[in-house]
């Protein structure tokens, strides 16, 4: 089929870059009763889209981005779904050209937020909006119901929000899965957040798993059927649901159970990695998040793997586990813990990001859109967001009452089962950095104090007394006997 030229200013928003998830968007906007311009630098996917799916609503394809941005009513509202990186700066700048003042450019692709940022201040000063958002829900969510995140100025999001909004996946109540996050970057700081945790729960059931299969002799079928139990308990959650579709899954070709069939090396595309960055950046220990993200990186390391498993001795203890459901029944209780820890150092690190650019978001309003459509949703963000309307000041989530009460009652199995990993050689990064998080966070006293003695000692870096004192000390450490002198 020909693209012909669109109606000038009939279309309610446009969608440019026709790939799975920015065609899968453009047709939820349509079958949502929205009149939506499509375009793609290859005509192909366009053609594509109405070819099979051009019944679905009101499409208005366009062969050029002049014809695109014409098609659009004022104020225009256009949606990039292309590779974030040089692509997007390519065709932002092709639509700020076009555009006139106040319309709006939105990214709803994986853009890292310091990017976002610049552009925003780039684009606002050229008279027009630019919105970052955060799109989490993969090709399915795209299509049936997001969870949506944008930034951007309270004025793009009057025109923008109510599209978004019915868009987006609905939680149980009914509220949508959407809401302004915050200024300029704060929508892909908090999708990139969202996906850090992602990393996290995703290696914590891997972990969980690995368990099973390794201690157990499971196989994957029956530890499928425990997942499925799971889901049922606090634990429900998208990730855990599809951890037991996957491990029931049968591999058409060899019959074997589809798990026992895939290579055991993971992939990213960034998102982890910027989230540990930007943990450290702004202090945040986000430990669960950054074992997750580097146990993907050795499972990539396949010399290095391959070295180790020739040379390297384990020293691993056999122990009989008498009574296997108990067992489990730990290890539910340990990714259980593991899991609040991972989510309440990904809300810190939002809570410092947006108090570092002035962004004022609302935690409890985070936890709320993503209840349904995104990758994390799960039963207790309720509770989360239960969490911050008792205290929107919260300084640690897991110091909110229930979650104090909640992971009190699974310290006991946390504990035996990061010592048995440990005797037993089963690699479990996620769970025993977290329990290592969760006893640091706790502890009256840390032994800081002696690395800030050794720092003072090797350069001079001054420490506080326990004993107060305005200013800070140095201990003239090379010259035996001379006493300490203040610095103010």
């Amino acid at each position: 089929m020909s693209i012909s030229t669109p109606p000038v200013g009939i279309a309610d928003i446009g969608v440019t870059g026709l790939g799975v998830m920015g065609s899968n968007l453009a047709r939820n906007l349509a079958r949502n009763g929205f009149k939506v311009a499509v375009h793609n630098r290859s005509e192909g996917r366009t053609q594509n889209l109405m070819e099979n799916h051009g019944s679905e609503g009101e499409f208005y394809p366009a062969a050029s981005m002049e014809d695109f941005v014409a098609s659009l009513s004022k104020p225009r509202v256009a949606i990039i779904m292309v590779k974030a990186g040089a692509a997007t700066d390519a065709v932002i700048e092709q639509l700020a050209e076009l555009m006139d003042e106040g319309d709006i450019i939105v990214d709803c692709g994986n853009s890292l937020f310091a990017d976002t940022r610049r552009r925003e201040e780039n684009i606002r000063a050229r008279g027009l909006h630019y919105v970052g958002s955060g799109v989490s829900g993969g090709e399915e969510g795209a299509l049936w119901g997001p969870s949506i995140m944008p930034g951007g100025t309270k004025e793009s999001y009057d025109r923008l929000g109510p599209m978004f909004e019915k868009i987006s996946a609905k939680a149980e109540d009914g509220a949508p899965c959407c809401t302004h996050v915050g200024p300029d970057g704060a929508g892909h700081f908090v999708k990139m957040v969202h996906n850090g945790i992602e990393y996290a729960d995703m290696q914590l059931i891997a972990e969980a798993y690995d368990l099973m299969r390794k201690s157990l002799g499971w196989d994957a079928n029956t530890i499928g059927d425990v997942f499925t139990e799971w889901n049922k308990t606090e634990l429900n959650s998208y990730l855990i649901e599809i951890t037991a579709e996957v491990l029931h899954h049968t591999d058409a070709k060899t019959g074997k159970a589809l798990v026992d069939v895939i290579l055991d090396q993971a992939a990213q595309k960034g998102t982890g990695a910027w989230t540990v960055q930007n943990s450290a950046a702004f202090g945040v220990p986000a430990t669960g998040i950054a074992e997750a993200t580097f146990a993907r990186s050795l499972s990539g390391d396949v010399e290095e793997r391959a070295a180790a498993q020739e040379t390297l001795p384990g020293f691993e203890e056999n122990f009989i586990i008498p009574d296997p459901q108990a067992f489990v029944e730990d290890i539910r209780l340990a990714l259980y813990a593991s899991k609040m820890v991972a989510y309440s150092q990904g809300f810190e690190l939002i809570r410092k990001g947006s108090k570092e650019f002035d962004w004022n978001i609302d935690l409890g309003a985070m936890a709320r859109i993503w209840r349904a459509g995104c990758i994390i949703r799960a039963q207790f963000l309720n509770r989360i967001t239960e969490a911050y309307e008792r205290n929107a000041d919260l300084p640690l989530l897991l110091a909110d009452s229930y979650f104090v009460e909640e992971i009190s009652a699974a310290i006991p199995a946390w504990r035996r089962i990061v010592a048995f990993a440990s005797q037993t050689g089963v690699p479990i990064p996620a769970f025993a950095s977290s329990l290592s998080y969760y006893d640091g966070v706790r502890a009256e006293q840390l032994p800081a104090n002696l690395i800030q003695g050794q720092r003072d000692f090797f350069g001079a870096h001054t420490y506080h007394r326990i004993d107060g004192g305005e200013g800070v000390f140095h201990t003239r450490w090379a010259e035996e006997g001379r006493p300490e002198e203040q610095w103010s």
